[in-house]
């Protein structure tokens, strides 16, 4: 069972490229993945994008990925709320140099989630983690609209729904579409039952912030760069490199400055090298690698979710979970696609006899090779 995309682009040469976000955001539900998409936006040649959105929104992390590289290229990006923006799809809104609000339209902020488990610690330090990613996309809001910080911090901490006309009044949005090619279909039929209202019309009223909203000539002068990014800049290296490279480059930076002589300071300085304070960059270097194995924590308890409840279900033995493992960190969207192949009930749920098991190993065997071969896994031999 292959999964849908959520995000596709239509570029068409000598018209405005439209990309349509018409479904949950992130890969963990989806099959496209926000790096691909990232990536195909900054090779986009055009001078104009457009942005249709419709999505109850999804993972917040491929949500900010998506925003910053619209506002990085230097194509004028209008964004469509043809439906629904709410939650990441409303942070990707947020790169708009304009934004329209379709009629009927609404739009909808609020704290970012998780779902993990682990012990207390590890649970407040999470908790911790949320609070700073719910106040950078506060500021994002706070920053397009205009009004005090702690305003909008409280409108995301209750989950504000927006229609058209009040996302305009807020500041999120600039003008609600007044034609047919502005004018967005109603939101599709998403479940909206994990939210705290169910949209807004079972939601109260917004409180509008009172202050009126920026004035902004240029958009992408807002830019939200990550951590990551504004590293990479002061140590002059290119802004899409990986995590290690960056860890690299502060490590080197930092025992050339421990060794570097008064005199070599001085030609760095005319060289129009800034030189970095040591505490700073261990802290910065600190903040990368939490924010590495927060990642990375997530992605595995997924993966856990994921193959327990593929065994739960019968699609393999507890004996061969260990293999599955292994095979989701060599090759995990072949992997997956695997076991989404792989009938359910194959395998007793519950004790049935120690001697019928070995048969049902093979039996699963001989299944898994055919699925293999039609789905052209190449890692048969590990199971």
């Amino acid at each position: 069972m292959s999964k849908r995309q959520w995000c596709r682009i239509n570029a068409k040469a000598g018209e405005a490229t439209e990309i349509l976000i018409y479904d949950v955001i992130g890969s963990y539900w989806m099959e496209t993945d926000a790096q691909t998409i990232a990536t195909q936006i900054k090779s986009l040649d055009t001078d104009e994008i457009v942005v249709r959105i419709n999505s109850p929104g999804g993972d917040a992390f491929d949500g900010i990925a998506i925003m910053n590289a619209l506002r990085a290229h230097s194509a004028t990006v209008t964004v469509r709320v043809d439906g629904l923006a709410a939650s990441a799809a409303s942070v990707i809104a947020m790169a708009g140099d304009e934004i329209i609000m379709g009629e009927g339209a609404q739009m909808m902020i609020h704290e970012a989630w998780l779902y993990t488990s682990g012990s207390a610690d590890y649970l407040r330090s999470e908790a911790d983690r949320l609070d700073k990613m719910t106040d950078s996309i506060t500021s994002l809001y706070a920053r397009r609209a205009g009004g005090e910080f702690d305003e909008w911090r409280a409108l995301v901490a209750a989950e504000t729904w927006f229609t058209a006309e009040e996302a305009v009044a807020a500041g999120l949005a600039d003008r609600v579409g007044t034609n047919a090619a502005e004018s967005g279909e109603l939101a599709a039929a998403f479940n909206l039952s994990h939210f705290r209202f169910a949209g807004r019309d079972h939601a109260p009223a917004p409180r509008i912030p009172s202050a009126e909203a920026v004035e902004v000539t240029n958009r992408k002068e807002g830019d939200m760069p990550t951590l990551k990014e504004t590293l990479a800049t002061r140590l002059g290296i290119g802004a899409d490199v990986d995590d290690e490279t960056v860890v690299a480059a502060l490590d080197e930076a930092l025992a050339e400055r421990a060794t570097e002589t008064p005199e070599a300071s001085d030609i760095a300085a005319r060289a129009g090298v800034i030189s970095v304070d040591r505490d700073q960059f261990t802290a910065m270097q600190a903040e990368l690698a939490a924010n590495r194995e927060f990642r990375t924590r997530h992605e595995t308890a997924e993966v856990t979710s994921y193959l327990n409840q593929a065994m739960a279900t019968g699609k393999f033995p507890p004996s061969k979970l260990s293999h599955y493992e292994t095979l989701m960190a060599e090759a995990p969207k072949a992997t997956r696609a695997l076991i989404d192949e792989l009938p359910a009930n194959a395998f007793p749920v519950s004790e049935v006899g120690h001697d019928g098991d070995a048969v049902n190993q093979d039996d699963h065997s001989v299944a898994l090779s055919a699925v293999a071969d039609r789905v052209g896994f190449g890692f048969a031999d590990h199971f």
